[in-house]
């Protein structure tokens, strides 16, 4: 497979998040899916959960855990943005994808789900990107297959009745695995 060229990454800087930035990433995470913040742009989650997306211990855990890297997206000094990776032998796999509200829709999140590939390839050798997405999440998924991911129809149960991952407002939520050979 060949290697798209490198985007523009222009006036943004890449770096991994510390512990200083739980706060901003919290917020930024919140603001992208849940209330009515997150509506201003087209990622919400609002429709089909409420209650939290994360909080300050679940943002911190990423930071802190071996072979994981919480990777913040800046523009001017401020968080605009941020992913998770995570070594996982040949693969990787990448979640916690926030974008500001406001600055969805613009091309960034292209650009930085190019860059996380980029990173987990030349790092740490990984073949393949993961990813779970809540299956009912078409338009989200549709995006993914779009950045060459595709759907496995492999599913994981929703942690009902766990408040930490938000309060569900449909009985049907699961995740699907998503995968994109990076080779």
């Amino acid at each position: 497979m060949e290697t798209a060229p490198r985007p523009d990454t222009g006036d943004l800087a890449f770096r991994e998040a510390t512990d200083a930035d739980v706060d901003a990433l919290v917020a930024l995470i919140e603001s992208a899916y849940r209330g009515d913040s997150s509506r201003g742009g087209w990622t919400t989650e609002a429709d089909i959960l409420e209650g939290q997306r994360t909080d300050p211990e679940g943002v911190l855990a990423v930071i802190k855990a071996p072979d994981s890297r919480l990777l913040t997206v800046e523009r001017d000094g401020s968080i605009i943005a941020c992913c998770q990776l995570e070594h996982r032998g040949t693969s990787a796999y990448f979640g916690m994808f926030a974008v500001r509200p406001d600055l969805q829709g613009s091309g960034l999140g292209k650009v930085i789900i190019f860059e996380a590939e980029r990173t987990v390839r030349e790092e740490w050798g990984a073949t393949e990107m993961q990813m779970t997405v809540i299956s009912v999440r078409e338009d989200l998924i549709a995006w993914y297959e779009r950045r060459g991911y595709r759907r496995t129809g492999e599913m994981t149960p929703f942690p009902y009745g766990d408040e930490r991952f938000g309060i569900p407002q449909r009985p049907d939520l699961q995740f699907e695995l998503l995968v994109k050979p990076l080779v």
